[in-house]
């Protein structure tokens, strides 16, 4: 007799968000030259948080620290709220499915940009949520659109990224301002910021733990160059950070992780270094796209989205071949941002490979 999946279990498909460059290496046989794809820092981690990783991998017996007692006073104290504001977890992709927990069940509808971070409705469709995406409008996340679609189908989860991915576009803190403010009644805004350390700092909306509706998502995955570690944090107000701690994963955090991310923290000199390099990076980027007849959308992301200036099927093919050539990238799934490529900031010799490659490919493909 077969084991008995749930009715919800057995109506999901398989999905798989994103297919990782060590697949398509185990496809092909071959490892990529450049890997400015998966909107990693090429630039690592800070030098102080090697060095604390390095000493605790001896105890890596341990379990971490159930509470990140470390971890969540160090942020708490960094961004300026209490402790009982901060949550700790494994990585915003881990956070946004314990959040979700809070809002989402049969029957309720959550909204999202269409063509946005997609593991967000894997997590919603995961609990048996409805999903309504509303399309980008210049390149941007509508808010208007959102809190229309909001308002119209009651929804209880509204899912926002400032800056975008995959555009890299980016709302000023006036916009974002006037997004919060404007919120339907019960609705929880999802505020992912995994890039937020590479926009202006001036721009960014002050934190404010005063509202219950507004739950903002960091990383330590991007600036900070961590990816692997997979820490994340959320910074709300004390009503959901209780609420998370009911459900999230007690000891899920890396050990390892949780002491490098706190070294990393402490040195805000090596973020400030990577944040320059990827500023460099991107103007880098921005000269290869015009010096090939493209344009690229100006970007506060440690990527640049390159419009390719034709369809989606031409700029899948031109993916597809820079790839071949050992240069792992990617490319928005959704339109109208599917016409583009996204393009990481890489070192010199990324970057190098990337622009002899790109016009190898134009003059190949046409």
């Amino acid at each position: 007799m077969p084991v008995k999946f749930t009715d919800l279990i057995k109506s999901l498909p398989v999905t798989i968000p994103f297919v990782g460059p060590e697949t398509l290496e185990r496809r092909t046989g071959a490892p990529y030259q450049a890997r400015i794809g998966a909107n990693e820092s090429v630039f690592g981690p800070s030098p102080k948080a090697i060095k604390a990783m390095k000493q605790a991998a001896s105890e890596n017996w341990k379990y971490a620290d159930p509470e990140n007692y470390d971890l969540c006073h160090a942020l708490a104290s960094h961004h300026g709220v209490s402790p009982d504001n901060i949550v700790i977890g494994e990585g915003i992709d881990g956070l946004l499915g314990v959040a979700a927990k809070l809002f989402v069940e049969p029957g309720v509808t959550s909204i999202m940009p269409d063509g946005a971070y997609p593991t967000f409705a894997l997590h919603i469709s995961n609990l048996g949520g409805a999903i309504s995406r509303v399309p980008y409008v210049d390149d941007h996340e509508s808010i208007d659109d959102l809190l229309a679609q909001a308002r119209k189908l009651d929804a209880s989860v509204l899912y926002f990224t400032n800056p975008d991915n995959p555009m890299g576009t980016f709302w000023k803190k006036e916009a974002v301002a006037r997004l919060i403010k404007e919120l339907p009644d019960g609705v929880a805004l999802f505020f992912d910021e995994a890039y937020c350390e590479f926009a202006s700092k001036d721009e960014l909306l002050p934190i404010d733990i005063s509202n219950p509706h507004v739950i903002r998502f960091r990383t330590f995955s991007k600036a900070y160059g961590m990816a692997g570690a997979r820490i994340g944090y959320t910074i709300a107000h004390e009503d959901i950070t209780a609420a998370l701690n009911k459900v999230r994963n007690q000891y899920g955090i890396n050990r390892v992780g949780q002491i490098g991310a706190l070294a990393a923290l402490g040195d805000q000199d090596w973020l400030n270094q990577v944040c320059q390099w990827t500023a460099e990076g991107r103007e880098r980027i921005y000269h290869i796209a015009s010096s090939n007849g493209l344009k690229a959308i100006p970007s506060m992301t440690n990527f640049v989205t390159v419009d390719m200036g034709r369809d989606q099927v031409y700029a899948k093919t031109v993916l597809d071949e820079i790839n071949k050539r050992g240069v792992f990238m990617r490319m928005p799934f959704a339109a109208p941002g599917n016409r583009c490529i996204r393009v990481g900031v890489g070192k010199s010799e990324d970057l190098d490979l990337f622009e002899k490659v790109l016009g190898e490919v134009l003059k190949t493909v046409g």
